[in-house]
């Protein structure tokens, strides 16, 4: 996995739609505009809805990697 270092680490492995997306969605409001949420997830729908979320509310989804079957996701808060 690359080495994107997140301002906050959301651990959301083992959580079923829609618990990671739900749990992102509050964790990115306590980032400061231009701060990085890194999101590990094991749902593999939320590869899907967390991009869709992203791009729905103007945040930068940086990366998407895949190990292991944990997703992690690097999204700069607008």
């Amino acid at each position: 996995m690359e080495n994107i270092k997140g301002n906050i680490l959301l651990d959301a492995k083992g959580l079923a739609c829609p618990m990671p997306i739900v749990r992102t969605k509050k964790a990115i409001g306590e980032l400061e505009s231009g701060e990085i949420l890194q999101v590990l997830t094991t749902d593999k729908g939320s590869k899907a809805d967390i991009s869709a979320w992203a791009g729905s509310q103007g945040h930068e989804l940086v990366s998407i990697t895949e190990e292991n079957g944990i997703f992690k996701f690097n999204i700069k808060k607008k």
